[in-house]
């Protein structure tokens, strides 16, 4: 089955026909895991119950390192407490 990659906002997409969704066991507002394996996109459905991942979930796989930066956003422009 072929679709077409479509702009959608300022990202792009692809819709999914109902029969796909279907004999993936997906239906709307499902939770779904996105994947790149080869060049190829893999779209999973969640196994997490939670719509949303914990914080732990979201860096399991992050190795880098983190060093926090203040940012300097000047003077006042307003009414600002500061």
């Amino acid at each position: 089955m072929q679709t077409n990659i479509v702009k959608w906002g300022n990202s792009q997409g692809i819709r999914l026909p109902k029969v796909l969704l279907e004999s993936a066991d997906l239906v709307e507002s499902d939770v779904v895991d996105v994947t790149v394996e080869n060049g190829n996109i893999i779209i999973k459905k969640a196994e997490s119950k939670n719509k949303f991942k914990t914080i732990q979930e979201r860096f399991e796989g992050f190795n880098g390192e983190y060093e926090p930066v203040e940012i300097d956003w000047g003077s006042p422009k307003g009414e600002e407490l500061w």
